[in-house]
């Protein structure tokens, strides 16, 4: 419940201020706002409430929300007004440059929003992030979909198309983004290609066991009930020092050793305490014994970037900046369909499974400004039925100065709303299946 809540809480911030960027430049050009929906009201409404000109209300269907501007075709589809005179309070009686404001207010507001989280953030909890510098200090240890993909344990990521990235999350995703990956591998450099099929596979398992931080102790943090390791007599806080007699130096390397064994016995030297143990085990059929290793805290990788007001400012238009380039890539890698990157397209539903379950103010905050960006950059694509999509006829007619028909208005609004509201039920419909799969098995 409490991730749900967070996804709501999240929404309903950022709906109502897109939509805020409507209402306001609509009322700063004398436009006629009659309806101002958090979510949709299809049918019915939950609350309403009319305030002068404009009826105020939340829906019953969490996907979005919207204004209605009198003398324009939107979501509601309510041409019957259009067929009458223009109205000087109406949306079509402005010149496009006023109409054109009015389509980007949401989006302006959904950066400027982003920009104030991040300024405030930075400000007072700092700037976080986990160092690539220290989460590689011994390189990095890659599972098996890494390996395939041509990188090996121990190879530090230098840069990701000649840019070196100094947050080790962004680096993991301009892999992704990517064409040419620097390492150093033994103390020489060497350039890894991932290929769309590649890149796909480590999508497709969600970038876990890609890569992580080469650990160089091999610490029992738990041990899983009538496992093999747990048979073997392992405890909490083991230390594993010795395969078959043979010693290693990093948990990558055990995990690599012990793979040979599948269905095999084994012997393990452990340091318990101060005391070195000898167990004896019987490797799985799937080469594993049965035990979590102990993982470094992320206190250890993180970073802390005090900044004044003054440095948070520059630095959160930067982060914003960044943040809207990442999307146009990450657009791009969905478009490329051996990535098949699209089929990791997510609803709310999705996202909200992601969230913690415990409410975290700096997350929540931190989350809603990057999803903000996100918002904004859907809006501003070309689809009509969408910001972008008013924006680009509205563009055409500044540049032509021929406006689109009312009725072809009408026609290209409705084929926009088909099409997002396919994609809404497939994505929605996907995570639904996933949920109820999950629940079930």
């Amino acid at each position: 419940m409490i991730q749900v809540a967070q996804i709501l809480f999240i929404l309903s911030v950022l709906v109502i201020l897109h939509e805020f960027g409507h209402y306001i430049t609509a009322k700063m050009f004398k436009v006629r706002v009659e309806k101002f929906y958090l979510f949709m009201d299809a049918g019915f409404s939950l609350v309403k409430k009319k305030i002068g000109e404009t009826e105020w209300g939340i829906g019953w269907l969490p996907l979005g929300g919207y204004v209605k501007l009198s003398g324009m075709i939107d979501e509601s589809m309510d041409t019957e007004q259009m067929s009458e005179e223009a109205q000087p309070w109406e949306f079509r009686s402005k010149p496009a440059w006023q109409r054109l404001i009015i389509m980007l207010g949401g989006i302006i507001v959904n950066v400027i929003l982003a920009w104030l989280i991040f300024t405030i953030m930075y400000s007072t909890v700092g700037q976080k992030f986990i160092s690539t510098a220290k989460i590689q200090e011994n390189g990095l240890a890659f599972g098996e979909v890494g390996q395939k993909a041509g990188f090996r344990n121990g190879d530090k990521i230098l840069s990701v198309d000649g840019k070196h990235q100094p947050s080790f999350n962004r680096m993991t995703l301009d892999v992704l983004l990517g064409d040419k990956v620097e390492v150093e591998r033994n103390g020489a450099k060497v350039d890894v290609i991932l290929t769309d099929e590649m890149k796909g596979e480590i999508i497709s398992k969600e970038g876990k066991e890609f890569v992580g931080p080469r650990f160089s102790n091999t610490v029992v943090d738990s041990v899983v009930p009538k496992s093999a390791a747990d048979v073997a007599g392992l405890k909490k806080g083991d230390k594993i020092k010795a395969l078959n007699g043979t010693a290693f130096t990093y948990y990558d390397e055990f995990k690599e050793r012990i793979s040979k064994h599948k269905n095999d016995s084994i012997s393990l030297s452990v340091l318990r305490g101060t005391q070195m143990v000898e167990l004896k085990a019987k490797v799985d059929k799937e080469g594993k014994l049965g035990f979590i290793n102990k993982a470094l805290d992320k206190l250890d990788y993180e970073v802390n970037n005090k900044l004044s007001f003054g440095q948070a400012v520059p630095a959160a238009v930067k982060e914003s900046w960044s943040l809207l380039v990442y999307n146009v890539k990450q657009f791009k890698l969905i478009l490329r369909p051996k990535t098949e990157a699209y089929k990791h397209v997510q609803s709310p539903i999705g996202i909200a499974r992601r969230l913690p379950d415990t409410w975290n103010w700096e997350f929540i905050w931190n989350f809603t400004a990057l999803f903000s960006i996100g918002l904004a950059f859907m809006n501003l694509l070309p689809i009509p039925g969408l910001d972008g999509g008013h924006a680009l006829f509205t563009i055409v007619e500044m540049i032509t100065g021929k406006k689109l028909s009312d009725k072809a208005a009408g026609y290209v609004q409705t084929f926009g709303m088909i099409i997002l509201l396919t994609l809404m039920a497939l994505t929605f419909g996907k995570d639904i299946y996933q949920l109820v799969v999950d629940k079930l098995l």
